[in-house]
């Protein structure tokens, strides 16, 4: 599985702070193309961090704008990066 269908699974995981630790290792691999690229991806690990806060807080209430949200952050991480795994060869 590539690595941005990955992370879009995690987005819906139930355990949010795990889904952030793996989408965080998981987003390491990239190579960093652009500011542009590192701008989305930091945005995108803000609003994941902002979701697992939702639902700690407010239960399930806001979960699916929060998911939402995620999500078109990395549709932007997609598009910046090629829409390919950019991932450096280990």
């Amino acid at each position: 599985m590539q690595i941005l269908d990955r992370i879009d699974v995690l987005i819906a995981a139930d355990d949010c702070r795990a889904a952030i630790e793996e989408a965080r290792a998981l987003l390491l691999q990239f190579e960093q193309r652009s500011n542009a690229l590192t701008h989305a991806i930091d945005d995108f690990l803000l609003d994941l961090m902002t979701l697992s806060f939702l639902v700690e807080s407010y239960g399930r209430g806001f979960e699916l704008l929060a998911r939402t949200l995620a999500r078109r952050r990395l549709a932007k991480v997609r598009l910046l990066s090629g829409g390919i795994d950019c991932a450096r060869e280990k």
